[in-house]
């Protein structure tokens, strides 16, 4: 009797212990899919929140879900670039796309990506900003591995902005960025 009472105690102990990891592992979890919709309510802080979710140093997961809760249905992210041809092309992705395709290599590699200027027109209820930005490995770098022009198409309805459309592309030697679009 003793045996089995020491079993049963050995067993719901252990059980405890395992249940207690797995609400932590629950806990990160929730933490790390939390959106927070006062992000959206300013044209700056969508653009800035856009620019945080992304950004994280090698290891550190993205809040994708916040990434997502940026974006109208339907919305583009295309970025732009040559081909092994020399020729212009772009690429169509959704949100979820760029996740696929971007995620992993973003925590494997670390990734911050720093708005250094910002010009914005606005008509209405739509607002379109060209948003240059510098990308490092990590946010201590002091010089970017990459830099470009994000153009950033935003509508407004009345409660909330949505990203619409990011199109983008690379500074290169050929074409650097114009003065008008730096700091």
């Amino acid at each position: 009797m003793k045996k089995i009472l020491a079993t049963l105690f050995l067993s719901l102990f252990t059980l405890l212990i395992h249940a207690q990891g797995d609400s932590e592992d629950i806990k990160e979890e929730l933490i790390e899919h939390k959106v927070d919709s006062s992000l959206v309510l300013s044209l700056d802080s969508t653009i800035k929140t856009l620019y945080a979710v992304i950004s994280g140093e090698k290891g550190v997961k993205r809040n994708w879900k916040q990434f997502k809760y940026l974006f109208k249905p339907n919305a583009k992210l295309i970025p732009s670039g040559k081909n092994k041809e020399r020729v212009y092309e772009v690429r169509y992705m959704s949100p979820e796309d760029y996740i696929k395709g971007s995620g992993k290599w973003l925590v494997e590699n670390g990734f911050f990506e720093k708005e250094i200027h910002r010009k914005i027109d606005t008509f209405g209820n739509i607002t379109q900003v060209f948003s240059t930005y510098e990308s490092f490995y990590s946010e201590s770098d002091k010089k970017p591995f990459m830099r470009g022009i994000n153009s950033i198409q935003l509508l407004n309805d009345g409660k909330r902005w949505w990203i619409i459309n990011i199109y983008w592309t690379q500074e290169s030697k050929e074409k650097p960025i114009p003065e008008t679009y730096l700091p």
